[in-house]
């Protein structure tokens, strides 16, 4: 309400001339409570682990939306003189801007003040495993994994007895969430250990494997009362893929024009530091299973590719190669990957369409023949500049998992999803989380 107040003063100071606000204006404030109550911005934060303001911006885009409609629509009542055109634009950007901002903030200091979320997490052992290393290698989400409890040994046991144990731990351990890793959802011991859950008055996470292969992307349906999940076809409609092509071309043609001074001096700083072609070029597998050659600056001694083999034992990742201090690298090199600059080159491959600028990850040939099965589906899209794999930090994931993740990038492809990576690429390149 306070960033609508300032939003709508600021507009009026600066785009208003002689327009004065009334005392009417006031009573349109609460609307703005209202509308983030009625879009979910009040309760989503109790209901995820992972509370990102950005997630959020579509419904704060509706929310600056609606309250520069209402704004327009009631303008007699709320202000002395005319609001013109350029006083809407301005007020519903001032407060997008303001409301994603000052959520932002708050959402900050809040998590440095904020006890961890304590999580007790129910399942298949290997499954709840796998959920505490994510939260472990994930600090900013906040959250500390008090216990497990084995999924087995609860099942076929009276309700009561489902109450009892986790009643018991809940209040032992201080439970805030209880997070529910079965192997399947549709058995009934599960969905009674979630009412069971419910019931004790804690938050609930639920983990189905079927999210593993059809991901987040779908609708719920309601069929004469009855509720299903509507799950779309896999793959990008043709309008898709010209909306994707055409941010691809428009951002890689604005890249290369702003990046070109640094372009030009890259190139003259690795010609002057070592000898060797200023590019680095390697056949890489992308849409379809088409090679193409992905385009970067030679980082390392001409001889690179050479002296793998006598390094082979010093790799540090699965599925890859990389050594954080990798001895082939030039002292100009060192700089071009720390900072990323040596992958600006392929905004080259993204003009001339053998790229993305959001995408799975480009394999290497001999990696490509590694992935099997459904996620051979990862190849349904052109390869991207950065991605899923590049924001989690592609150094520290295996590359079992990495393919994984980009089948469900496939999966789940929005438009919003791409801007959301590309925003979010920036400051993990700034942090240099990659090697």
């Amino acid at each position: 309400m306070t960033a609508a107040a300032l939003a709508l003063v600021l507009v009026i100071m600066v785009l208003g001339e002689d327009d004065t606000l009334r005392l009417a204006s006031l009573a349109a404030l609460p609307l703005v409570v209202l509308i983030s109550k009625v879009i979910g911005l009040y309760d989503r934060d109790e209901l995820v682990l992972h509370k990102r303001t950005l997630d959020e911006a579509p419904a704060l885009f509706q929310l600056a939306t609606l309250y520069a409609l209402l704004v327009f629509l009631l303008e007699r009542a709320l202000i002395d003189g005319e609001v013109g055109r350029m006083q809407i634009v301005g007020l519903w950007g001032f407060l997008f801007v303001l409301t994603l901002s000052s959520r932002a903030a708050a959402r900050m200091l809040a998590r440095r003040r904020a006890q961890p979320e304590r999580c007790l997490l129910i399942g298949e052992p290997a499954g709840c495993q796998r959920i505490k290393r994510k939260l472990e290698s994930a600090p900013a989400i906040g959250a500390e994994v008090v216990g497990i409890i084995d999924l087995d040994p609860l099942v076929g046991k009276p309700a009561s007895a489902d109450l009892q144990q986790l009643r018991a731990t809940v209040i032992e351990q201080h439970v805030h969430r209880v997070i529910i890793a079965p192997v399947s959802t549709d058995s009934a011991d599960t969905l009674e250990l979630v009412r069971v859950a419910k019931l004790l008055g804690v938050r609930v996470s639920l983990r189905p494997r079927m999210l593993e292969v059809v991901g987040s992307s779908v609708e719920f349906d309601d069929v004469d009362g009855m509720a299903m999940l509507a799950i779309r076809r896999f793959g990008l409609t043709r309008s898709s893929w010209a909306v994707k092509r055409s941010l691809d071309l428009i951002g890689s043609t604005i890249g290369l024009l702003a990046a070109a001074p640094i372009l030009a001096a890259a190139a003259l700083a690795i010609r002057l530091d070592s000898p060797g072609p200023v590019f680095f070029r390697q056949t890489r597998v992308g849409r379809d299973g088409e090679r193409f050659d992905i385009l970067k600056f030679r980082t390392m001694v001409p001889d690179a590719e050479e002296r793998k083999a006598e390094l082979l034992e010093l790799n540090e990742t699965d599925g890859f190669f990389k050594i954080s201090d990798d001895p082939r690298i030039t002292r100009v090199g060192n700089v071009l990957r720390k900072t990323a600059l040596d992958e600006l080159p392929q905004l080259f491959n993204v003009l001339a369409g053998k790229m993305s600028l959001v995408g799975p990850r480009p394999l290497v040939v001999d990696e490509d023949r590694r992935v099997e099965g459904m996620h051979r589906n990862r190849l349904h899209l052109t390869p991207g500049m950065t991605g899923h794999w590049q924001i989690l930090g592609s150094s520290r994931i295996p590359m079992s998992e990495m393919v994984n993740i980009d089948y469900l990038y496939v999966a789940n492809w929005s438009l919003w999803v791409d801007v959301k990576i590309l925003l979010r690429t920036v400051p993990f390149m700034l942090a240099r989380r990659g090697l």
